[in-house]
């Protein structure tokens, strides 16, 4: 599943999530097409950002792959994966769609930079469940940290996530991702609050960088402190670092060795182990993360680029360092 090739499958996992419990992943966009070009990203740069909305993967072929993988009997159909997936003209028929497929509720991860369009928020109307990001709040910080395209503002975002609020009957989950040294301190968090008041979600999701970011700089709040500036946002805030990440399902823990294997032979991205193992990039992720955890590989920053490696232990051993 090179670049080129990948979009003929859609539908990744299911894979764990805090969230959503065992998620499968419907994506519509080619990494990494996006909106914003987000420091803290796991999927790293932002290669292809723009704004402009297009038919980006064929909805009878997104439909298709998701019925395929049915029988895994996931928690939620997922909207997410390698960008933003309003970026898909269609994905109000996507959501459709998979409301016909399965009784599965379905949520959408989305940035919420294209809100402001009434045509996303119809489509995104049929969703069970909408998570979008507010992580800072201001212009200033919303350029430094978010990066979106020059066409986007952030009253642009904020009045778009408003609106969706007054017309939305699902679930709204707003996610406030926080980061070490930049978006931490309690002025900042605490100009948050009226701009969560106007939002109104069900709850706030507030979490930190927990993956390798797009930038080596980013670091995560620690939990906390995070507890402490959760006191500071109205309503339901849920601190989402509390869990210990779940364990990898075993169809794809099945794919450790292999994947260590790959990279002991030379160092690869999320996408290269993706492409050598035939698996979604969700899934390499997930998989590259759990063998970080455990020690079984090592990550290695080249300019822009985050590198995968096996750790000297694994390579010389074949085990995990103790």
């Amino acid at each position: 599943m090179t670049p080129s090739t990948r979009q003929t499958s859609y539908a990744f996992g299911p894979v764990p999530s805090r969230r959503l419990g065992r998620s499968l992943g419907v994506d519509l966009v080619p990494p990494k097409t996006c909106s914003f070009d987000c420091v803290y990203c796991q999927l790293g740069r932002t290669t292809d950002l723009t704004t402009e909305r297009a038919c980006r993967a064929p909805v009878d072929d997104v439909l298709a792959d998701v019925a395929r993988r049915l029988d895994a009997k996931p928690d939620y159909l997922t909207v997410s994966g390698s960008g933003e997936p309003t970026l898909h003209s269609e994905v109000g028929d996507v959501i459709r769609g998979l409301h016909e497929l399965s009784d599965t509720p379905v949520a959408v991860l989305t940035n919420g930079s294209l809100f402001h369009l009434p045509e996303v928020r119809r489509a995104l109307r049929g969703a069970d469940r909408v998570i979008p990001s507010l992580d800072v709040p201001d212009e200033a910080l919303f350029r430094a940290v978010n990066r979106p395209h020059p066409a986007l503002t952030f009253d642009l975002l904020v009045e778009g996530l408003v609106r969706f609020r007054e017309e939305y009957d699902g679930v709204l989950a707003l996610e406030v991702l926080l980061l070490r040294g930049v978006t931490d301190d309690p002025e900042t968090v605490a100009r948050l609050a009226p701009l969560v008041e106007r939002i109104a979600p069900d709850v706030v999701q507030l979490g930190t960088v927990i993956r390798p970011p797009a930038e080596s700089d980013v670091r995560a709040v620690p939990v906390d402190v995070l507890h402490e500036l959760a006191a500071l946002l109205p309503g339901v805030v849920d601190v989402t670092l509390d869990v210990a990440p779940p364990p990898v399902d075993a169809p794809l823990a099945a794919a450790a060795d292999d994947a260590v294997a790959l990279v002991a032979r030379r160092p690869c991205t999320v996408d290269d182990v993706a492409a050598g193992l035939g698996i979604h990039p969700g899934e390499a992720l997930k998989l590259l993360r759990a063998l970080s955890l455990e020690r079984r590989v090592a990550m290695r920053r080249e300019g822009e680029r985050l590198y995968y490696v096996a750790s000297r232990n694994d390579v010389t051993t074949g085990g995990v360092e103790s």
